[in-house]
Formats: structure tokens, C-alpha cells, sequence
């Protein structure tokens, strides 16, 4: 089974497209692209790669996909356009690429993620993306998993996946996480990445070990068929120099059998992004 790293982003970096990039990221304050990836994926046996927007631009879209025809690794684009636009049809048909098989909106930086969500013009652009069998990956933090519920619930016409286990809040410890998240875990069209805990705020003295219970709830919640790997790179990059999420999640999928690995390390990826 080929080995897939399903959430990576590349950019070419400017600060006005890449805002939420703050003083305290400078290592993100740079154009990260394909042959900075590459070594790390070669290390780490990961043949493949889902790349990720990172701002809402349908020019990054089109950026992205023109990397990807270009990067023998990358296999699948998630891209950005604006959902609540009356001319979607058209905006879809004009970024139309075989490589580009689902789309993300940074819902959790709007002024109100739950008017986002609940925002008509927005829902009836995600029942068009999945019509055209579009995956639409949920990016939001803790504070709005209540309306990501109620927002997965109302489009089940195609898979849905939460990005980085829906950005629990690490200060109130995984058993409140599991509360949080066993509504929309209940939605079986939803599946969740493995992704994003390293950088998620942390009490103080919480080590990189301290996150194998939120992997041991994912698994118990969405099971083995509905989670997948991802690094987050370059993000991951601001973890401290001795964490990395490919040995984090190696450490959490350890103890599952073989076919079970797999299946996180690549073979839900295949399913959903149909690679």
C-alpha cells in the first residue's frame, strides 16, 4: 500500500496572502516548496502526498495545481474557492484538473465560524461540491465542533474530513475531547486527519507523549477505516526540534495490525481523494 501523508502545504510566501502567519512563525516567513518536502518524505518511506490551501485565493489554487502536475509526489490538490459566489458553477468548471479532488475554507478565521457554517449561500456551494464528488475538509477549532456537527449532518452526500482532530483544546485533557468530538465521529461520511496536535497550544510541561490519548480516542471513535495521517509540513515545523508527526502517529498506530496501519498511513487517503 503506498504510503501517504494526506495534509502538506507549499506556498510562495507573501504577507498579505499569508496573514495568519504571525512574528512568533518566522520559519514559515519563506517559500517552502517541493525540494524542501522531499527529503523528509524519502525519510519517512511517504510516497505521497495530499497538498493543502493555505490561503483563499483561487490563485494559490491554481499555483498549487500547477505544482502538483509538476511534483511526482503530490497526488491529490485541495484547493480554495469562494462557495457563497452565485457564479460557483462557472468558478468550478474554470479550475476544473484532474489533480484537484476537494476544497477548504479557513472557517476557523472568519469573525464568526458559527454564521459561516450556517451561512445558506455557503451550504448550498458545499451540496455542489458534492454533487460533483468533491471532498470538502472541515478546518475548524474546538470552540465550533457543536456547529461542524450540524454543518456535517446536512451534507452527507459525499465524504467530509476534519482537519487536525478539529483543534481540541489540550488544556481540558482527551476525555473532554471525546465528548466533543462523538457526535460528529457518529456521522460515518466523516473521516478526521491525524494532524496538527504538535502545534496546538499546550499546558506547560505537556511532552509530545502527552497527545497519544487524542490518537487513542480518534481510533476509538472514527476506528481504523476513518483516520488518516497527516504532517501538517511545514507547520509541524514549529514543534520543538526533537517532536515530528510522522514518529508521533508511528508511536499512536504501534500497537494496530499491519492492514490497520495501512490504512492510516494511506489507504483512507486513496479512498477519499481517489488516487
Amino acid at each position: 500500500m503506498m504510503r501517504i501523508d494526506s495534509h502538506q502545504h507549499f506556498w510562495r510566501y507573501t504577507s498579505q496572502d499569508y496573514r495568519w502567519i504571525s512574528d512568533e512563525m518566522a520559519v514559515l516567513k519563506q517559500d517552502l516548496l517541493p525540494q524542501a518536502l522531499r527529503p523528509t518524505l524519502e525519510h519517512h518511506d511517504i510516497q505521497g502526498t495530499i497538498l493543502v490551501q493555505a490561503c483563499s485565493s483561487v490563485q494559490e489554487t491554481r499555483f498549487l495545481l500547477k505544482l502538483a502536475e509538476e511534483t511526482d509526489f503530490v497526488r491529490a490538490v485541495t484547493g480554495w474557492v469562494d462557495l457563497s459566489s452565485p457564479a460557483l458553477q462557472g468558478d468550478l468548471e474554470a479550475l476544473s484538473h484532474p489533480l484537484l479532488r476537494g476544497f477548504r475554507h479557513q472557517v476557523q478565521d472568519e469573525p464568526s465560524p458559527a454564521q459561516w457554517l450556517t451561512d445558506p449561500a455557503i451550504n448550498a456551494g458545499v451540496n455542489l461540491l458534492q454533487r460533483q464528488e468533491s471532498v470538502y475538509e472541515i478546518l475548524v477549532t474546538h470552540r465550533h465542533l457543536p456547529e461542524a456537527v450540524q454543518f456535517a449532518a446536512r451534507h452527507d452526500g459525499h465524504f467530509l474530513v476534519l482537519d487536525h482532530f478539529g483543534k481540541p483544546d489540550l488544556s481540558l485533557g482527551a476525555a473532554h475531547w471525546k465528548k466533543q468530538i462523538a457526535q460528529l465521529a457518529a456521522l460515518k461520511h466523516v473521516s478526521c486527519k491525524l494532524s496538527g496536535l504538535l502545534t496546538e497550544p499546550r499546558p506547560a510541561g505537556m511532552s509530545a507523549r502527552d497527545l497519544l490519548p487524542y490518537f487513542e480516542v480518534a481510533l476509538e471513535v472514527f476506528g481504523t477505516e476513518r483516520l488518516m495521517f497527516g504532517s501538517d509540513w511545514p507547520v509541524c515545523l514549529l514543534a520543538a526540534t526533537d517532536e515530528n508527526p510522522w514518529d508521533l502517529c508511528e508511536q499512536a498506530t504501534a500497537s494496530l495490525s499491519s492492514d490497520e496501519q495501512a490504512a492510516i498511513f494511506g489507504g483512507n487517503a486513496c479512498t477519499v481523494y481517489r488516487l
